[in-house]
Protein backbone atom coordinates (compact mmCIF):
# COMPACT_ATOMS: atom_id res chain seq x y z
CA UNK A 1 0.00 0.00 0.00
CA UNK A 2 1.70 3.49 -0.86
CA UNK A 3 1.28 5.47 2.51
CA UNK A 4 0.69 8.64 0.26
CA UNK A 5 -2.24 7.77 -1.45
CA UNK A 6 -5.68 8.77 0.69
CA UNK A 7 -8.67 6.69 0.11
CA UNK A 8 -10.52 9.88 0.26
CA UNK A 9 -8.63 11.28 -2.52
CA UNK A 10 -5.22 13.78 -2.57
CA UNK A 11 -4.92 16.86 -0.73
CA UNK A 12 -3.92 20.07 -2.03
CA UNK A 13 -2.83 23.68 -0.31
CA UNK A 14 -4.27 26.42 -1.19
CA UNK A 15 -1.71 28.69 -0.37
CA UNK A 16 2.24 28.09 -1.63
CA UNK A 17 3.65 29.71 1.35
CA UNK A 18 3.82 26.96 4.49
CA UNK A 19 4.10 30.59 6.62
CA UNK A 20 0.17 30.75 6.17
CA UNK A 21 -0.58 27.45 7.62
CA UNK A 22 0.87 28.90 10.78
CA UNK A 23 -0.27 32.15 10.62
CA UNK A 24 -2.68 33.69 13.80
CA UNK A 25 -6.11 35.67 12.36
CA UNK A 26 -9.31 36.72 13.57
CA UNK A 27 -10.40 32.45 13.70
CA UNK A 28 -7.64 30.36 13.97
CA UNK A 29 -6.48 33.07 17.00
CA UNK A 30 -3.66 30.59 18.35
CA UNK A 31 -2.14 33.85 19.81
CA UNK A 32 -4.45 33.97 22.32
CA UNK A 33 -3.44 34.07 25.86
CA UNK A 34 -5.22 30.67 26.76
CA UNK A 35 -4.52 29.01 23.36
CA UNK A 36 -1.60 29.68 24.01
CA UNK A 37 -1.24 28.10 27.18
CA UNK A 38 -3.80 24.91 26.15
CA UNK A 39 -1.09 24.63 23.70
CA UNK A 40 1.88 24.71 25.66
CA UNK A 41 0.34 22.08 28.27
CA UNK A 42 -0.26 19.54 25.47
CA UNK A 43 3.18 19.94 24.39
CA UNK A 44 5.39 16.51 24.27
CA UNK A 45 8.40 15.71 23.23
CA UNK A 46 8.40 15.17 19.74
CA UNK A 47 5.72 16.70 16.95
CA UNK A 48 4.08 13.71 16.04
CA UNK A 49 2.84 13.28 19.83
CA UNK A 50 2.06 16.61 20.68
CA UNK A 51 -0.06 16.65 17.22
CA UNK A 52 -1.83 13.35 18.12
CA UNK A 53 -1.87 15.13 22.23
CA UNK A 54 -3.71 18.44 19.84
CA UNK A 55 -6.07 15.70 18.34
CA UNK A 56 -7.18 13.62 21.31
CA UNK A 57 -7.73 17.14 23.21
CA UNK A 58 -10.00 18.77 20.55
CA UNK A 59 -11.58 15.35 19.84
CA UNK A 60 -12.62 14.12 23.65
CA UNK A 61 -12.44 17.28 25.47
CA UNK A 62 -14.36 19.53 23.55
CA UNK A 63 -17.80 18.59 22.92
CA UNK A 64 -19.92 18.86 19.55
CA UNK A 65 -22.85 20.84 19.89
CA UNK A 66 -25.08 18.03 18.02
CA UNK A 67 -23.92 15.24 21.06
CA UNK A 68 -24.50 17.28 23.94
CA UNK A 69 -27.53 19.52 22.96
CA UNK A 70 -25.20 22.62 24.18
CA UNK A 71 -24.85 25.05 21.53
CA UNK A 72 -22.64 27.95 21.92
CA UNK A 73 -22.34 28.72 17.97
CA UNK A 74 -18.62 29.17 19.56
CA UNK A 75 -16.30 29.29 16.14
CA UNK A 76 -13.44 31.56 16.94
CA UNK A 77 -10.51 29.08 18.72
CA UNK A 78 -10.67 30.97 21.33
CA UNK A 79 -14.28 31.26 22.37
CA UNK A 80 -14.56 27.14 21.62
CA UNK A 81 -12.01 26.36 24.27
CA UNK A 82 -13.70 28.79 26.12
CA UNK A 83 -17.08 27.38 25.69
CA UNK A 84 -15.90 23.83 25.72
CA UNK A 85 -18.28 22.86 22.67
CA UNK A 86 -18.57 24.04 19.03
CA UNK A 87 -20.07 22.41 15.62
CA UNK A 88 -17.33 20.84 13.39
CA UNK A 89 -16.24 24.23 12.44
CA UNK A 90 -15.25 25.56 15.84
CA UNK A 91 -13.84 22.36 16.55
CA UNK A 92 -11.24 22.36 13.10
CA UNK A 93 -10.56 25.86 14.01
CA UNK A 94 -9.24 24.95 17.55
CA UNK A 95 -7.14 22.08 16.87
CA UNK A 96 -5.58 24.24 13.87
CA UNK A 97 -4.70 26.58 16.43
CA UNK A 98 -3.22 24.62 19.04
CA UNK A 99 -1.48 22.92 16.29
CA UNK A 100 -0.29 25.84 14.63
CA UNK A 101 1.10 27.03 18.37
CA UNK A 102 3.07 24.52 18.40
CA UNK A 103 4.86 25.10 14.81
CA UNK A 104 3.06 22.16 13.38
CA UNK A 105 1.31 23.87 9.86
CA UNK A 106 -2.46 23.01 9.70
CA UNK A 107 -5.70 23.83 7.77
CA UNK A 108 -9.11 23.65 7.33
CA UNK A 109 -10.59 20.46 4.63
CA UNK A 110 -14.13 19.92 4.33
CA UNK A 111 -16.32 17.28 3.07
CA UNK A 112 -19.79 17.37 1.66
CA UNK A 113 -22.58 15.85 3.82
CA UNK A 114 -26.06 16.33 4.49
CA UNK A 115 -23.75 19.75 5.09
CA UNK A 116 -20.64 20.95 5.18
CA UNK A 117 -18.80 19.32 7.28
CA UNK A 118 -15.06 20.57 8.29
CA UNK A 119 -12.14 19.19 9.22
CA UNK A 120 -8.17 19.61 9.52
CA UNK A 121 -5.40 18.96 6.97
CA UNK A 122 -2.26 19.22 8.54
CA UNK A 123 1.66 18.16 7.34
CA UNK A 124 3.55 16.43 9.98
CA UNK A 125 7.10 17.03 11.01
CA UNK A 126 9.51 15.34 8.14
CA UNK A 127 5.93 14.95 5.62
CA UNK A 128 5.66 16.14 2.36
CA UNK A 129 1.88 14.92 2.66
CA UNK A 130 -1.10 16.75 4.23
CA UNK A 131 -2.78 13.98 5.96
CA UNK A 132 -7.08 14.77 6.98
CA UNK A 133 -7.85 14.64 10.46
CA UNK A 134 -11.07 14.79 12.15
CA UNK A 135 -11.71 15.92 15.42
CA UNK A 136 -15.48 16.14 15.30
CA UNK A 137 -15.87 13.67 18.29
CA UNK A 138 -16.76 9.98 18.26
CA UNK A 139 -20.10 9.74 19.36
CA UNK A 140 -23.57 9.23 17.36
CA UNK A 141 -21.58 6.88 14.93
CA UNK A 142 -18.39 9.00 14.29
CA UNK A 143 -15.63 7.33 14.61
CA UNK A 144 -12.17 9.65 13.95
CA UNK A 145 -9.06 8.64 14.10
CA UNK A 146 -5.29 9.98 14.14
CA UNK A 147 -3.56 9.23 10.98
CA UNK A 148 0.00 10.05 10.08
CA UNK A 149 -0.18 9.30 6.21
CA UNK A 150 -2.83 9.46 3.78
CA UNK A 151 -3.38 5.90 3.74
CA UNK A 152 -4.09 5.68 7.09
CA UNK A 153 -6.83 8.73 7.15
CA UNK A 154 -10.28 7.74 9.42
CA UNK A 155 -12.48 10.62 9.50
CA UNK A 156 -15.44 10.55 11.32
CA UNK A 157 -17.92 9.74 8.74
CA UNK A 158 -15.97 7.34 6.73
CA UNK A 159 -17.31 5.04 3.87
CA UNK A 160 -17.19 5.05 -0.13
CA UNK A 161 -17.00 9.15 -1.08
CA UNK A 162 -19.92 9.22 -3.51
CA UNK A 163 -21.47 12.52 -5.13
CA UNK A 164 -23.27 13.75 -1.68
CA UNK A 165 -20.77 12.31 0.46
CA UNK A 166 -17.62 13.62 -0.82
CA UNK A 167 -14.01 15.15 0.39
CA UNK A 168 -12.88 18.61 -1.18
CA UNK A 169 -9.63 18.45 -1.76
CA UNK A 170 -8.18 21.67 -0.38
CA UNK A 171 -6.37 22.39 2.45
CA UNK A 172 -7.53 26.09 3.52
CA UNK A 173 -5.00 28.53 5.53
CA UNK A 174 -7.87 30.39 6.44
CA UNK A 175 -11.88 29.93 6.37
CA UNK A 176 -13.29 30.44 3.55
CA UNK A 177 -15.92 34.00 3.69
CA UNK A 178 -18.99 32.14 2.33
CA UNK A 179 -18.63 29.56 5.40
CA UNK A 180 -17.33 32.39 7.62
CA UNK A 181 -20.26 34.33 6.69
CA UNK A 182 -22.55 31.35 7.63
CA UNK A 183 -20.88 30.58 11.29
CA UNK A 184 -21.10 34.44 11.68
CA UNK A 185 -25.14 34.15 11.62
CA UNK A 186 -25.27 31.46 14.78
CA UNK A 187 -26.55 32.13 18.10
CA UNK A 188 -26.31 31.02 21.26
CA UNK A 189 -28.89 27.94 22.05
CA UNK A 190 -30.00 27.73 18.72
CA UNK A 191 -29.86 24.24 17.40
CA UNK A 192 -29.44 23.15 13.84
CA UNK A 193 -26.84 23.73 11.03
CA UNK A 194 -29.24 26.42 8.36
CA UNK A 195 -26.72 28.40 8.28
CA UNK A 196 -24.10 26.41 6.90
CA UNK A 197 -23.14 26.54 3.15
CA UNK A 198 -23.85 23.09 1.37
CA UNK A 199 -20.59 23.30 -0.61
CA UNK A 200 -17.88 26.09 -1.16
CA UNK A 201 -16.95 27.88 -4.79
CA UNK A 202 -14.55 26.01 -6.63
CA UNK A 203 -15.13 22.48 -4.78
CA UNK A 204 -18.59 21.40 -6.56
Amino acid sequence: MDPSVSPYGPLRADRPDLDAYLAADEVVDHRHPAVMERAAALRRADPVATAEAVFDFVRDRIDHSADVGRWSAAYRASDVLAAGDAICHGKAHLLAALLRANGIPAGLCYQRLEVLHGLNGVLLPGSSWWVRLDGRGNRNGADGRFATTPAAEQPAWTGEPTLDRRHCATVYAATPPVLLDGLRRARPGVTGFDYLPLELPGEA
